[in-house]
């Protein structure tokens, strides 16, 4: 496809393809499972059969960061795509359907053979916190050559997720999906995902950040800490604020920050009712900005956007929208 020919989608993501089985549960069997409460840890298949069958009664829900995120926009009336292996089971065919219900194409080829489609087992305790226990399953084997070139250069905005990064094979998809998008003079978003990512591979997304690879970037407090290195907040900022052209830092009931070309904003969190699950309100709120972004919106009506899509995930359970947001939009914007 020619560069910077008029993009056909507003979004598209490559993420991790997975099932969330989301579950309400007490500290205390947080503590007899030796969770770790709170954040993300990535699981084989047999760990995942064994907290399978120690969680209460569940919802099963498609998943995964980017997709998450793919779903509010669709709602919010954007054309999106995404790039994601499933396996051929159940679980694929569910995930499938559920994207394409949404309104988001999904037509990468699923994965004959072991290992099954991925899944997070998320235990929900009653101040409304999620701990995420990931199993990657066919996610982590995607392809560079699974990719659909053409499809990626024709999206305005190239969304990305820092869990993926951590398997090598879709590690090397992205950085081809990367290569792709800026021949066709498209931007790139990035998500950082969690801290025990950048842990892992800071080197590779600082050196993305100094390159000027990354348009806009994602990431929470917690998560801008790990990148920089500087536990306060404001010093993280300036550590990174000059060298993406978009940074957006989220920081739970205390609002959101976005500093962009030099100009910053900031937002406070819309006001919940009742916290029932914090699961999917980074990815609503990355939802929510983007679709002001790719709109041409000032920065600070993006952040109100986002703002608005992560308290109306946290007021029930599972990570995608249940409210028609669009309506939602038009009365609180």
């Amino acid at each position: 496809m020619p560069a910077n020919t008029d993009p056909r989608y507003d979004v598209i993501a490559i993420g991790n393809a997975v099932v969330d089985v989301i579950a309400s549960c007490t500290e205390e069997l947080i503590d007899e499972l030796q969770l770790n409460r709170g954040g993300m840890t990535l699981i084989d298949e047999a760990r995942a059969d064994e907290l399978y069958e120690a969680m209460p009664p569940a919802r099963e829900l498609s998943g995964g960061s980017a997709a998450n995120t793919l779903a509010g926009l669709a709602t919010l009336g954007l054309q999106c795509a995404f790039i994601g292996q499933v396996a051929d089971d159940q679980l694929g065919k569910v995930f499938r359907h559920d994207m394409r219900a949404t309104g988001i194409d999904f037509d990468t080829p699923a994965r004959d053979g072991e290992p099954a489609t991925g899944r997070v087992l998320i235990f929900v305790t009653p101040d409304g916190e999620r701990t995420m226990n990931t199993f990657l399953g066919a996610g982590q084997f995607l392809p560079a050559a699974a990719l659909d070139e053409e499809l990626i250069a024709s999206g305005a905005i190239l969304y990305l997720e820092g869990y993926l990064w951590d398997p090598e094979e879709p590690r090397r998809a992205m950085r081809r999906a990367i290569e792709v998008a800026r021949e066709a003079g498209r931007k790139i978003a990035f998500t950082a995902s969690e801290s025990f990512v950048i842990a892992r591979h800071g080197d590779d997304f600082r050196a993305m950040i100094a390159d000027g690879v990354i348009d806009i970037l994602f990431v929470n407090e917690g998560e801008l800490a790990t990148l920089t290195g500087e536990d306060d907040f404001e010093a993280g900022l300036a550590a990174v604020a000059g060298k993406v052209p978009v940074l957006v830092a989220t920081r739970s009931e205390k609002g959101a920050v976005a500093v962009a070309h030099g100009e910053r904003a900031e937002v406070a969190a819309e006001p919940v009712a009742k916290v029932i699950d914090t699961t999917g309100a980074g990815d609503q709120f990355a939802a929510g900005f983007l679709s002001g972004y790719a709109k041409g919106e000032p920065l600070a009506q993006c952040l109100k956007r986002g703002a608005i899509c992560a308290s109306e995930v946290i007021a029930h359970y599972g990570p995608r929208p249940e409210a028609d947001m669009q309506a939602l939009m038009a009365e609180r914007l």
